[in-house]
C-alpha cells in the first residue's frame, strides 16, 4: 500500500494493548487505513503487532530512535519508520530491513545528512517550531529533490496550506486519534474525524 496515498498520516500513541484492534479497524471504517504508532510507550512493539495483522492496515513505527527500535518495530510488522532526527545507524540499519525509513531532518545539514545516505524523504518535525509552510519553501528551493512530511502542530485548519505544496506528499498529524477520544475508546468518533481528514486531503 502506498502509505501517502491519503495525504495524512495519522500519528498516535498507543498505552493500553486492547486498544489496538478496534482503533485499527476505526481507521478503516474512517477510510484512512493507516497509522504511524508511536514508540512513546511501552505498549508500541505490541500494538504494532497487533494492528499490523489486520487486513488492509499499513501500520508504521514512529519515534524510532535506535537500531534497536528498529528491530523491534520490524519483528512486529511495521512496514515504514520514522525518526524524529538523522541517526546513521538507525538509517542504516533500517535499510538492511528494507522498509522505507523518514528521517526528520530541519536545517540544511541535517537534509544534506539524509541525502548522503541515500534518503531524500524526510519528515519535517516538529513543523510548527520551525517555521512551517514557509520554512519548507525556502528549503524546498534549495533541495529540488527532497520530499517533506511535515509534522508536529499541524491541525485540520493549517493542513491545506502544507498539502498545495508540491514537495509534500503528505501531512502527519495527532488530530484524527486525539488521546482523549481514544482513552475513552470513542472509536466512532475517531473514524468521523478520520472521515473529514481524507475529505479535506482530497480537495486540495
Amino acid at each position: 500500500m502506498d502509505i501517502f496515498a491519503y495525504r495524512v498520516i495519522p500519528g498516535v500513541v498507543i498505552n493500553d494493548p486492547a486498544d489496538a484492534e478496534p482503533l485499527g479497524q476505526a481507521l478503516i471504517d474512517g477510510g484512512l487505513p493507516v497509522a504511524e504508532v508511536m514508540f512513546r510507550s511501552e505498549a508500541a512493539a505490541e500494538s504494532i503487532a497487533i494492528m499490523s495483522d489486520i487486513e488492509g492496515l499499513a501500520v508504521g513505527a514512529g519515534t524510532v530512535l535506535s537500531p534497536a527500535h528498529v528491530e523491534l518495530a520490524v519483528e512486529a510488522g511495521a512496514c515504514f519508520l520514522v525518526s524524529p532526527g538523522v541517526r546513521a545507524d538507525v538509517i542504516r540499519e533500517a535499510h538492511l530491513t528494507g522498509k522505507t525509513m523518514i528521517p526528520g531532518a530541519v536545517t540544511p545539514g541535517e537534509i544534506m545528512a539524509a541525502q548522503a545516505l541515500g534518503l531524500d524523504l524526510v519528515e519535517f518535525f516538529p513543523v510548527n517550531f520551525y517555521g512551517g509552510v514557509a520554512g519548507i519553501q525556502a528549503l524546498s528551493r534549495a533541495f529540488a529533490t527532497t520530499q517533506f512530511l511535515p509534522a508536529g502542530g499541524i491541525t485540520e485548519a493549517t493542513m491545506a496550506g502544507y498539502l498545495a505544496l508540491s514537495c509534500v506528499p503528505a501531512v502527519g498529524g495527532t488530530w484524527m486519534v486525539p488521546p482523549e477520544l481514544l482513552a475513552a475508546k470513542d472509536f466512532a468518533a475517531i473514524s468521523a474525524l478520520c472521515r473529514k481528514a481524507v475529505a479535506l486531503a482530497a480537495s486540495v
